[in-house]
């Protein structure tokens, strides 16, 4: 939950999941708004449009992130 700030729904086989906002991604994610629409557009995050407006899954931000997780050998 960010900003204690919750949006719930059922998506998937009853997994609870998170709407984040644009703003709340690019906290999350510690990036500007230009890069999550960048990341939005180009496809790599997919996004609920919601009249003018996005929203993210929390789940897809996770899953985002987890990609790009680089395993670093200690010395």
């Amino acid at each position: 939950m960010i900003r204690g700030r919750a949006i719930q729904g059922t998506w998937r086989d009853g997994d609870e999941d998170q709407l984040l906002t644009v703003g709340e991604v690019c906290e999350a994610m510690r990036v500007s708004n230009m890069t999550v629409y960048r990341l939005i557009k180009s496809g790599e995050l997919p996004a609920i449009r919601l009249g003018k407006t996005y929203r993210v899954l929390e789940s897809e931000v996770e899953r985002y992130l987890s990609g790009l997780l680089v395993m670093v050998e200690g010395e």
